[in-house]
């Protein structure tokens, strides 16, 4: 579909449009003016990972075609939890567990976003600055008139978990009104205009819509993304050894980059458009590379995804690192090696790289769910590894060797 907001164009041409409350209208008010817009997340762990990164690349869009992104930090809303689609209740986290990972994940978005005073400059609000001083009754009054228990119960979030006869507590049943209150606060406090999130989240979207038109008689808006899914089915993000985070201290930046390189032939295209600012005409060429030549598309997905996420150095030194590693035979200065005649054991894999400091560590590491080679988890301490060509021997997240083929 065609539009005649650059905004609007931009999130088409690229695939981040699942759902609009009202196209038309946010169309013609991003064709007029600057258009305010926000995302929450919430604070549950240090870093956010993968799975994020549609979102903050939708603030980057944002910023990019002359809008003002608003990062909502869910310093509030992340002592109770989202319960969308969630199986079960999120573990509570305490005040400063909490504080302390909003200020690590704060460092993230300054790589993606440029923050500041100016009309498209980003700005980073927590919604425990107006949440933590809400008085209960004064709030139920105010607010609580303004929703419907019967609807609520209709949103698929709530449904899923009742359908299922999985207990859904009143606490985070409360999580949706707040979450429509954001929205409203920051409607009155910077002029936002837009809500934008994943699928799941639309009935809290659309919550929020209704109740600034409701109180304030303002008009909003809201966008979601599509749920993004590899091209096998799986979720984007997750991988056999977990979770892809976007945080240097907690995934190296060559297994970030290594991730990237493995993306799927088919979704090359669609991750190029989503996660890179590459001009859409050179993703179009890259992405109809047949065969062996798909590869040198994915290692500029690759480039392209860690320059931004990590800096350009980092980019740069995964790129050899794998260059060195896969391509000529030998170690990147960044990995240790060890040359291997045939084949060779995980244990003594481990022992021999230096990843462990004796077999019975080994084998605890690989009781613990902590060995991996070429990225898959090792259940068995028994694996025999065949040292044919190259094959990376990791330790947890942060430990890597390289065994490599003798002679």
């Amino acid at each position: 579909m065609t539009y005649s907001s650059d905004l609007l164009n931009t999130l088409s041409e690229r695939g981040y449009i699942h759902q609009l409350t009202d196209a038309a209208g946010l169309d013609a008010l991003a064709s007029e003016q600057v258009v305010p817009g926000y995302i929450g997340f919430d604070p549950t762990a240090p870093s956010l990972h993968v799975g994020s990164l549609v979102q903050i690349m939708l603030l980057r869009r944002m910023q990019q075609t002359g809008h003002k992104p608003i990062v909502l930090m869910g310093g509030g809303t992340g002592k109770i939890g989202d319960p969308s689609f969630k199986d079960e209740a999120r573990k509570l986290l305490a005040e400063d567990g909490i504080a302390s990972n909003v200020a690590s994940i704060k460092r993230i978005f300054e790589r993606f976003l440029t923050f500041g005073d100016g009309p498209s400059d980003a700005v980073m609000v927590d919604n425990a600055d107006w949440l933590d001083k809400l008085e209960y009754i004064p709030f139920l009054r105010e607010v609580g008139q303004h929703f419907s228990v019967n609807r609520m119960l209709s949103f698929d979030s709530v449904k899923l978990r009742l359908d299922r006869e999985q207990s859904l507590s009143f606490l985070e049943f409360n999580y949706m009104i707040l979450q429509a209150y954001d929205f409203r606060e920051l409607s009155s406090r910077h002029g936002c205009r837009m809500q934008m999130g994943g699928s799941d989240q639309w009935g809290n979207i659309v919550n929020g819509i209704e109740l600034s038109r409701r109180m304030d008689g303002t008009d909003v808006y809201g966008v979601t993304t599509p749920l993004i899914t590899t091209a096998d089915g799986g979720k984007m993000g997750k991988t056999m050894s977990g979770a892809v985070w976007l945080h240097e201290d907690q995934l190296p930046h060559f297994d970030y980059w290594q991730f990237w390189r493995n993306t799927d032939d088919r979704d090359v295209g669609r991750f190029l458009r989503l996660f890179t600012d590459l001009p859409l005409d050179e993703i179009a060429r890259l992405e109809a590379l047949q065969g062996a030549e798909i590869n040198e598309a994915k290692k500029i997905l690759a480039n392209e995804a860690t320059a931004m996420c990590r800096g350009a150095d980092a980019a740069a030194g995964a790129a050899e690192t794998a260059r060195r590693t896969f391509e000529e035979g030998s170690a990147g200065d960044t990995l240790p090696t060890f040359a291997v005649a045939g084949g060779i054991t995980v244990v003594d894999a481990l022992v021999a790289l230096g990843l462990a400091a004796s077999k019975g560590e080994a084998r605890r590491l690989i009781k613990g769910g902590g060995a991996r080679v070429d990225g898959e988890k090792v259940v068995d301490e028994a694996q025999l590894i065949a040292v044919e060509a190259p094959v990376r021997v990791s330790a947890g997240k942060k430990h890597h060797g390289l065994l490599t083929p003798a002679g």
